[in-house]
C-alpha cells in the first residue's frame, strides 16, 4: 500500500500545474500610449563630448535603436520620447552658482554685467554653441528614429532669477523669477526652442516650462537648477509662454505645433489635494482644469492640451497604497475630462524593499521593482507616457546606464588582471526590463483591459496592448522567485502565435527572443516577458 501511495505521489509531482489564464479583453479599450522616455540630465552634457565616439554610439543604441541583429536581439531599447534639459545658466556662474558641479547646465542665453554687477539686458546674445553634449544625444536620437522630443527647464535662467542664481537658495516657495521678466522667460524658451531646430534640426513636441514646483521641495542648493512656484505663478508663465510661441511680428520665429505642458507635480498627491505644503501649491489639477479656478484655469489655454504630468516619486511604497493613489489620480483625471502622463522616477529612499536610492544595481532587483510601478502607472492611473528620470547615471539608481568617470575607470582598471580597460558605461537590467514595454509597445498603442487570477504584486501581473499596426503586445512580470505557468488568450476566440522577449537575471536574458508560442509558456523566475503577435 506505501508502495502504491509513493507511485501516486510521484505521479502527481509530474503532473503539470495549472496554468494561471489571463484574458484580454479585446472589447475593453482603455488609454492610448503616448511613448515611453528618459531625459539626458546631467550626463549627456559630458558623455557627449567624449573623445571615444564608439562609447557614445554604443549608449544611443543601447537607448534609442529599434534594429536586431541576425538572431532577432534587439540592440537597444527603443525610447520614442527623449527629454531635453534646457539649462539656465549655472554651468558659467561655476562656483559662484552654488550648485554642484555635475548638475549645472549652460544658457543659450549670455549677457554681461554692469559694473554694479547687475546683468545688462542690452548685451544679451544667443551662443548656439552651448549644450553640445546635450545636442549631440538630440541628433543621434532622432538619427534611431526616436519620434517625439520634450524640452524642460528646472530654473529660469539666472538673468532673470530674483536671487541671480539658478537654485532657490535663501528664499521660499515661490517662483524664482522676477516679477518683470515673465515675458523674457516665455520669449527665451520659444527662441531656444526654434534655434535647436534651425541648428540641429529637432523639432521639439512639448515644453514644460517649470519642473517640481510643489510639495515640500524648496530647491536649496547646492545639488541642482531648481525652484519652487505657486500655482498662480505657474498660470503665468503658461499664459506668457502660449502667447510667446503664437505668430507675432516680436516673437522669434515661433513653434505653434509645440505643446504646453503643466505641472511634472514631484508627488501625485500634489496633483490631487495639498501635501507637505501650503494650498498655493497643491491641488493642482482642480486649480488647472477646474472653470471654477477663474484665476489659473488652463483649459481653454491655445497649446495648453488638457493633459496633467506628474511623478511617480515617493508613491511606490507601501504596495497596497500604490494602487489606491493611482486609482484616485485615475477618477479625479477623468472627473475634469483631462489625461495623465508619468514623467519621471528613479529610486529614492522610502523605496526599501530594494534598499533605496544609494548605490547602483546591475540586476532585476530594482528592474523588477521598476517593472512594477510600470504596470501601475499604467494599468491604475491610465498614464498614457510613461518616463524614466536619468538615462545615465553615477553609483546611484537614477540610471538606466551606470557611466564612469575617469577616477573611477583608472581605479577599477588597476584592480583587473593586467589593468585591462574598463568601458565608459554599462547596460542594466533596469534598462532592457523597461525596454519590454518601451520596445514594443509604440506610439499609438492602446491599452486594453486583462482579466484573470486576483492580482499578486508580488506575483504575475500582465498588461496588453494593440500597436497601430493591428498587433497584440503583453508584457507580463512574474515578481516572484519561482517560475510559473501562464496563459495568455483573448476573449475574441482568435487563436494566435506569439514571440517572446524576456530579460531575466540569467546571463545574455536582456530582452532576449525566447522562441514562439500558443500563449502558454512557463514565466522564468524573476522575469519581465513581452508576448508579441506574430
Amino acid at each position: 500500500m506505501n508502495r502504491i501511495l509513493t507511485i501516486l505521489a510521484s505521479t502527481m509531482l509530474l503532473l503539470p500545474a495549472e496554468a494561471s489564464d489571463f484574458v484580454i479583453n479585446t472589447d475593453a479599450p482603455r488609454q492610448t500610449i503616448r511613448h515611453f522616455g528618459a531625459s539626458d540630465a546631467w550626463s549627456m552634457q559630458s558623455i557627449g563630448t567624449w573623445p571615444d565616439e564608439g562609447e557614445q554610439t554604443r549608449i544611443a543604441d543601447w537607448l534609442f535603436s529599434m534594429e536586431t541583429d541576425a538572431n532577432g536581439q534587439p540592440h537597444g531599447i527603443g525610447l520614442s520620447l527623449w527629454r531635453f534639459n534646457l539649462g539656465a545658466g549655472s554651468s558659467e556662474q561655476g562656483r559662484e552658482s552654488q550648485i554642484n558641479r555635475g548638475t549645472r547646465t549652460e544658457c543659450f542665453l549670455q549677457m554681461e554685467r554692469t559694473p554694479t554687477g547687475a546683468y545688462n539686458p542690452e548685451s544679451a546674445t544667443y551662443d548656439w554653441s552651448r549644450q553640445a553634449g546635450q545636442r549631440k544625444f538630440l541628433r543621434m536620437a532622432k538619427e534611431r528614429g526616436v519620434p517625439y522630443f520634450l524640452a524642460f527647464l528646472n530654473s529660469p535662467p539666472v538673468y532673470y532669477t530674483q536671487n541671480g542664481l539658478a537654485t532657490n537658495t535663501g528664499r521660499g516657495g515661490t517662483l524664482n523669477l522676477r516679477d518683470d521678466c515673465y515675458d523674457d522667460f516665455a520669449r527665451f524658451m520659444a527662441t531656444a526652442l526654434k534655434g535647436i531646430e534651425e541648428h540641429d534640426g529637432i523639432h521639439f513636441d512639448y515644453l514644460c516650462p517649470v519642473n517640481e514646483p510643489d510639495g515640500h521641495w524648496n530647491w536649496q542648493g547646492p545639488k541642482q537648477e531648481g525652484s519652487p512656484a505657486t500655482n498662480r505663478e505657474i498660470a503665468r508663465i503658461v499664459k506668457e509662454t502660449s502667447k510667446a510661441f503664437r505668430p507675432s511680428p516680436t516673437t522669434h520665429h515661433p513653434s505653434p505645433t509645440t505643446q504646453i505642458l503643466v505641472n511634472e507635480s514631484s508627488d501625485l498627491r500634489c496633483l490631487l489635494g495639498v501635501y507637505m505644503t501650503d494650498w498655493q501649491r497643491g491641488n493642482t489639477i482642480s486649480t488647472f482644469f477646474s472653470k471654477d479656478s477663474t484665476a489659473t484655469y488652463l483649459g481653454d489655454m491655445p497649446q495648453v492640451p488638457r493633459l496633467i504630468l506628474g511623478h511617480s516619486y515617493w508613491t511606490n511604497t507601501p504596495v497596497p497604497f500604490m494602487k489606491k493613489i493611482r486609482e484616485q489620480l485615475r477618477d479625479t483625471c477623468r472627473k475634469y475630462g483631462i489625461k495623465f502622463w508619468q514623467s519621471e522616477l528613479c529610486i529614492m529612499g522610502n523605496d526599501e524593499e530594494i534598499g533605496g536610492g544609494g548605490g547602483y544595481d546591475f540586476t532585476m532587483k530594482t528592474a523588477l521593482y521598476v517593472a512594477r510601478v510600470m504596470h501601475h502607472d499604467l494599468k491604475y492611473a491610465d498614464a498614457e507616457s510613461w518616463s524614466w528620470w536619468r538615462a545615465c547615471g553615477g553609483d546611484y539608481k537614477d540610471g538606466l546606464i551606470r557611466v564612469y568617470d575617469e577616477r573611477e575607470r583608472q581605479r577599477m582598471s588597476s584592480h583587473q588582471q593586467g589593468g585591462a580597460d574598463v568601458p565608459h558605461a554599462r547596460d542594466s537590467k533596469l534598462l532592457w526590463a523597461m525596454g519590454n514595454y518601451s520596445r514594443f509597445v509604440r506610439p499609438g498603442a492602446q491599452r486594453f483591459d486583462v482579466s484573470g487570477p486576483e492580482e499578486d504584486p508580488y506575483g504575475v501581473m500582465c498588461t496588453a496592448y494593440r500597436n497601430s499596426d493591428g498587433r497584440w503586445v503583453a508584457v507580463v512580470i512574474n515578481y516572484s522567485a519561482e517560475p510559473q505557468d501562464f496563459r495568455l488568450t483573448a476573449s475574441d476566440g482568435r487563436q494566435r502565435r506569439w514571440q517572446a522577449y524576456r530579460t531575466s537575471d540569467a546571463e545574455g536574458e536582456n530582452l532576449k527572443p525566447v522562441g514562439e508560442n500558443d500563449g502558454q509558456m512557463k514565466l522564468s523566475a524573476r522575469s519581465v516577458t513581452t508576448f508579441v503577435e506574430k
